[in-house]
């Protein structure tokens, strides 16, 4: 139970890292947290595949593995720069249950293990990469809130009005005010959905733009909080911070290869073309409806009169 407060704001809550408990197991608002971030951004997915021309089954399939290879992948990230920890504990590897994801890992490996059921699936990997990063800017800017609830991946002191103090904001062995860092990351990464969303529906000129600029977004905001952060996971050489050396790295791939790409006009479904061919469709179905069946009973009321005089000649 932490008695979290924004002195600034003149905001004081309470908050329980454990949502209910069954018996002796504990259920943590981190996890309902992240599951609903997850189905929100799957949601997402699910109602935008027919604009980036993908299939339904394939993508779910993409998803599945994706999920399990991005989990794998958040924890080896974050053992892997930990390993003056885990040599010496190596029966914590697998207690994923004590904590220990790094959100990098997790990204890395899930789109390594959707990229790969793509491609197998003979599914364009380039616009299954922009449908992605937009569900990941949603099921991070909901996720770090469990950061929140957890007060944890807070940043150094500060005076600034949002800043954020809680029985866990310790910084050299005192309670300090802090910079809530979930905060930040949440916010910036709600705001690039939306920038990206409304980007794919009307300027997207081919697959994996969104990707390649999703790169430079989420890149640039984590190259800035990370260096305030207080838990970064550091290179073994420099005592340099690992999310900060790959986000600046993203964020000059991202852009360098916008710039390569910048002519490039090519995607799997042509979006306004297909919105103006369903729009036009729609239209067209009731007019023709309407200009053939006259013509269609005229047709049969011809017939008709012709088979009665034939049977009168007849008598």
């Amino acid at each position: 139970m932490y008695n979290v407060q924004f002195p600034g704001l003149g905001i004081n809550v309470t908050v329980d890292p454990v949502a209910f408990s069954i018996g002796d197991f504990n259920v943590y608002w981190y996890g309902i947290i992240i599951g609903c971030g997850f189905l929100l951004a799957l949601v997402f997915a699910l109602t935008s595949l027919r604009r980036f021309g993908i299939e339904r089954d394939g993508f779910i399939d993409c998803v599945l593995v994706g999920l399990v290879c991005g989990i794998i992948g958040a924890r080896l990230y974050y053992v892997l720069f930990s390993l003056d920890y885990y040599s010496q504990h190596p029966s914590e590897i697998f207690a994923i249950h004590n904590g220990g994801l790094a959100i990098y890992g997790g990204i890395i490996g899930g789109l390594l293990g959707g990229c790969i059921t793509a491609k197998i699936k003979k599914i364009s990997i380039p616009a299954i990469l922009d449908v992605a990063v937009m569900g990941f800017l949603i099921g991070q800017g909901i996720g770090r809130w469990g950061n929140f609830v957890n007060q944890e991946a807070f940043g150094t002191e500060t005076d600034l009005p949002w800043r954020m103090i809680s029985e866990n904001t310790i910084i050299d062995g005192k309670i300090t005010a802090v910079h809530p860092c979930f905060l930040y990351e949440s916010l910036w990464c709600l705001l690039g959905f939306v920038l990206l969303w409304l980007f794919s529906k009307k300027l997207r000129k081919y697959d994996g733009q969104i990707f390649l600029m999703y790169l430079v977004w989420y890149g640039l905001e984590r190259t800035f909080v990370e260096g305030l952060r207080t838990d970064s996971l550091y290179t073994p050489f420099f005592g340099l911070r690992v999310s900060q050396i790959l986000s600046a790295l993203l964020v000059i791939i991202g852009i360098v290869m916008l710039i390569v790409l910048r002519k490039r006009t090519t995607l799997a479904v042509n979006t306004k073309k297909a919105a103006t061919d369903a729009a036009l469709t729609q239209q067209e179905i009731p007019d023709t409806a309407k200009e053939e069946m006259p013509a269609e009973a005229e047709d049969i009321k011809t017939d008709d009169i012709k088979t009665d005089d034939k049977i009168n000649k007849e008598r």
